[in-house]
């Protein structure tokens, strides 16, 4: 049973979430042969505050984006 978790700042929309992990579990059946039924996806999100890249915050990062 192939497990994906996919860890990711916060933002998204439910429709975008709902969309790449069905396109992800489409390539796992297309690619590893396994029933769809055995694949498991988990999305990890974190607060922008809560996720740095760089030394700064993503909060930083988006204010500093839309200047």
């Amino acid at each position: 049973m192939p497990e994906i978790t996919i860890n990711m700042a916060a933002g998204r929309t439910d429709e975008q979430k709902t969309n790449m992990m069905r396109d992800i579990s489409k390539a796992l059946v297309t690619h590893l042969g396994v029933d769809p039924e055995a694949v498991v996806i988990q999305i990890n999100e974190a607060p922008l505050a809560h996720k740095m890249k760089g030394g700064k915050t993503f909060v930083e990062r988006l204010a500093e984006q839309n200047k």
